[in-house]
């Protein structure tokens, strides 16, 4: 196949990556165990060259077009919205963006919030969008690391974080109050490459799509 035929996808590290190699190897696009994959980076089949991303790069190889396709989380796209095309839900990594306070604040509905309600969160323009669209003044003090910890010293009423179980919350003494949107795993594709590259590229679409299908 030559490198024109060659379709490249964009797969991420973190909590996505077991299911997006599984995906792969059930739409039998590539069989790949993850050590071969976290050794090379940049693995390539008959058909497909597989790159090994960070989560919130996906979005970036796509849109440059170093990848036609990629697999990302829908919480990445709220964030990082680009030239992409969002093609498939893939109905695998599924968990919830959700607004937390400590167990003891008096924070719950709308009806409680202050004036001014100051979140910690990895999500700056997901919450703003949220709380605005609500009439709500809100403070994003936006946090790279663990962002539990940020009510507890007094520097936020209360955070805005993805949850899958809530234990990692609860663990925290953290209750949710509001959840503002569920994210799982989407296939976004370069919109050049479906232009350009059509037949190839929806040949794995094709795949992908009823392989999520069957999972499903």
């Amino acid at each position: 196949m030559t490198p024109a035929q060659q379709v490249a996808i964009a797969v991420p590290t973190g909590a996505l990556h077991d299911g997006a190699l599984s995906l792969l190897a059930r739409s039998g696009l590539a069989s790949l165990g993850a050590e071969e994959l976290g050794r090379q980076l940049l693995v390539e089949r008959e058909g497909l060259r597989v790159i090994l991303v960070r989560p919130s790069d996906v979005p970036a190889y796509v849109d440059h077009g170093a990848a036609d396709l990629g697999i990302v989380g829908k919480d990445i796209l709220w964030e990082t919205p680009g030239a992409h095309y969002e093609l498939v839900d893939l109905r695998f990594g599924g968990c919830r963006l959700v607004l937390a306070v400590p167990d003891a604040s008096s924070l719950d509905g709308p009806e409680t919030w202050p004036p001014m309600i100051r979140v910690a969160t990895k999500y700056p323009r997901t919450a703003a969008a949220w709380f605005e669209s609500r009439g709500q003044a809100v403070e994003v003090v936006q946090l790279h690391g663990s962002v539990e910890l940020a009510p507890q010293v007094g520097l936020v009423d209360g955070i805005v974080d993805l949850t899958a179980t809530g234990r990692t919350l609860r663990d925290n003494r953290l209750r949710i109050t509001a959840v503002l949107g569920t994210s799982t795993a989407r296939l976004i594709a370069n919109q050049a490459s479906l232009k350009t590259r059509t037949a190839a590229v929806q040949s794995v679409v094709a795949k992908m799509r009823e392989a999520s299908s069957d999972a499903g």
